[in-house]
């Protein structure tokens, strides 16, 4: 009996878990590219989404609506609305479009720079706590407004957001999704870091609006407010301070060698060791490089031991400037600690970390920083003679 009982319940419970009753079908959904959020003069939250437009798939209708228009061979149209905050700007944006927004396949949030300046501390708990948007949509921070980075209409890709996805992926500077800007606010130092774009001028004969954005320098962050930036050079010292160098061409010219000699780096680790001595914070920047000669412009013959050792030493030396001057900038001038030292210091000291874990804005621009660079030259390149000298002018020993 016990038995029937339970098989009865499970069938009936079958019965509950088929069919489509609460579906919502593909084309009553507006599915969005890009999210963009401003604040206006009236300190009102303007809410910019990218929309994919169904009839350039060759399905469905077009949406209406005011506002920037789909125009015959475009794959996206932009709209807006405006709200005391950004609930209340998407609730006036939904009016404006005949299908339910759906943040499901959003690839980028771009936040301009005079809200990032304001403060993002509830616009970061929309898309924290609302079940749709991504976590790994990529964040940015644009030089000017966000919802004109949205309406632009790139050459190569089909949508703005779509560009913005391939420049974080390259990782040519830096990347950060939502869930990672999220754990950089939270942690130890409170302190995060973002790509920050600007729009590149339209080329000869083009209009205003065909062109890309690009990314150029890097937003700091401190809590949830900007408070500062840095070019693209030191973004790439705090790249390699971060271990989150991917791709790096490095160009050196040694006195000797009349010319340059280009290398491209194979691989990297970076690893941060702390120390406390005397009461003293320290920490060792443990850095190892392996690199590729692209280009021999020197008069070095690399086949020669002696120059890939010197070599190697101009190497760790132009390393070691690129991530100094990260350090100069990051920790002396901007006082954040978007590099990871607090918590290499929380993981290897947790009680002293405790005691000045609340001090942290005082400790991190006094701690010394020595560097321990490594550089392997591993293939001279193809051609490891200098082309187009005299073999009696090239430097063989």
């Amino acid at each position: 009996m016990k038995s029937f009982l339970l098989f009865l319940i499970l069938c009936t419970n079958m019965l509950f878990l088929t069919g489509c009753w609460d579906r919502t079908e593909l084309n009553d959904l507006a599915l969005v590219e890009g999210v963009g959020i401003d604040t206006t003069q009236d300190k009102m939250i303007e809410l910019t989404v990218q929309l994919s437009i169904p009839k350039a798939f060759g399905g469905g209708q077009g949406m209406g609506g005011g506002g920037g228009g789909g125009g015959e061979g475009r794959q996206t149209l932009s709209r807006s609305g405006k709200g005391r905050t950004i609930v209340d700007a998407l609730a006036i944006l939904q009016e404006k479009l005949p299908r339910k927004v759906f943040w499901g396949h959003a690839k980028a949030i771009v936040i301009g720079e005079k809200l990032a300046k304001q403060g993002v501390r509830d616009e970061l708990e929309f898309f924290a706590s609302h079940p749709q948007p991504r976590p790994k949509s990529y964040v940015f921070v644009s030089k000017g407004s966000a919802k004109d980075v949205l309406a632009l209409l790139p050459p190569l890709e089909r949508s703005s957001a779509e560009v913005l996805r391939e420049l974080a992926k390259s990782q040519i500077l830096m990347k950060v999704t939502f869930i990672e800007f999220m754990d950089m606010l939270s942690g130890d130092a409170g302190a995060a870091a973002l790509p920050m774009i600007d729009v590149l001028p339209p080329e000869k004969g083009q209009k205003q609006l065909q062109t890309i954005a690009y990314i150029n320098r890097t937003a700091i962050f401190k809590k949830d407010k900007m408070i500062g930036e840095i070019d693209d050079a030191v973004t790439r010292g705090v790249l390699w301070l971060r271990n989150e160098i991917k791709q790096a061409n490095i160009t050196v010219t040694p006195k000797d060698a009349e010319g340059g000699i280009s290398a491209l780096m194979i691989r990297s680790r970076t690893e941060l060791i702390p120390h406390i001595d005397d009461g003293k914070w320290k920490l060792t920047v443990k850095a190892v490089s392996e690199d590729d000669v692209i280009l021999n412009a020197s008069r070095w013959n690399l086949l020669n031991p002696n120059f890939i050792g010197m070599l190697e030493k101009e190497l760790e030396k132009d390393l070691d400037n690129r991530m100094e001057l990260a350090l100069q900038k990051v920790q002396k001038e901007k006082n954040a600690d978007i590099l990871g030292f607090a918590e290499a210091f929380h993981r290897t000291y947790p009680q002293e970390w405790k005691k000045v874990k609340d001090r942290w804005d005082e400790i991190f621009p006094q701690v010394e920083v020595t560097f321990d660079t490594q550089v392997r030259v591993r293939r001279p390149g193809k051609a490891s003679t200098p082309q187009g000298i005299p073999e009696k002018e090239v430097k063989k020993k």
